[in-house]
């Protein structure tokens, strides 16, 4: 039964909301189900979004403030406005870039004109053997990302945490390493920091063991 109970545990687990001692057993469980870790990346997009979302409410603001009455008054004319000013197109690229946020390829963004070119960095930790590489192109809501990661001492549970340079922390996507499996993982996925506002990447386990760490220093 209790299976049954950490198979329904998975959304509140993406999303944050369970407490740290349930947290703790989840990741457990984790380690075991790789259905599970499956569906915690798959949240990944509907997380970041809440997260976005979060940051752009003013902290006076209730999350669930209803708008007032003329707000979409004041929408319309806003939209008007920008696009007698040629900024239409701006509006419906932003609004295409939050809808696939976690599957377009960073290639595809960088050929519509999507911001900077895409930055890589790679890095191998000498002690635990793992090789990553992470692609971010920043984008007007945060960042886009590509990692690739290669690690034979599966099986477990792992996740990447991106560090920014205020010392905020954003875990960004989470995966499961087959048993004895060196072959590349690619996984997309996007953060709400810029890239300019990140200090390094990290990659964990689920209990929080450092696997390897990409440094932004001398990049851009």
């Amino acid at each position: 039964m209790r299976s049954l109970e950490r198979h329904r545990d998975v959304g509140a687990y993406a999303l944050g909301v369970l407490d740290e001692a349930e947290a703790f057993r989840f990741e457990d469980h984790l380690m075991e189900c790789p259905s599970c870790a499956v569906q915690v990346t798959e949240f990944g997009a509907a997380t970041r979004q809440l997260m976005l979302y979060r940051s752009a409410t003013p902290r006076p603001v209730h999350p669930l403030a209803k708008p007032g009455p003329r707000m979409l008054d004041r929408l319309l004319s806003e939209v008007k406005a920008r696009s007698r000013t040629g900024r239409r197109r701006l509006l419906l690229a932003l609004a295409a870039s939050v809808v696939i946020a976690v599957t377009a390829p960073l290639a595809a963004v960088t050929a519509r004109g999507g911001g900077a070119a895409p930055v890589s960095i790679a890095a191998t930790d000498e002690l635990s053997g793992v090789w990553a590489e992470v692609t971010t192109a920043d984008e007007a809501w945060g960042s886009r990302m590509e990692l690739k990661v290669k690690d034979g001492a599966g099986p477990r549970a792992c996740r990447l945490v991106v560090i920014g340079r205020d010392g905020s922390e954003e875990t960004v996507t989470s995966w499961t390493v087959p048993r004895h499996d060196a072959r590349p993982n690619t996984m997309l996925s996007g953060s709400a920091m810029h890239a300019d506002e990140i200090a390094r990447y990290e990659v964990r386990t689920a209990e929080g063991e450092h696997l390897v760490t990409l440094d932004t220093a001398g990049t851009g």
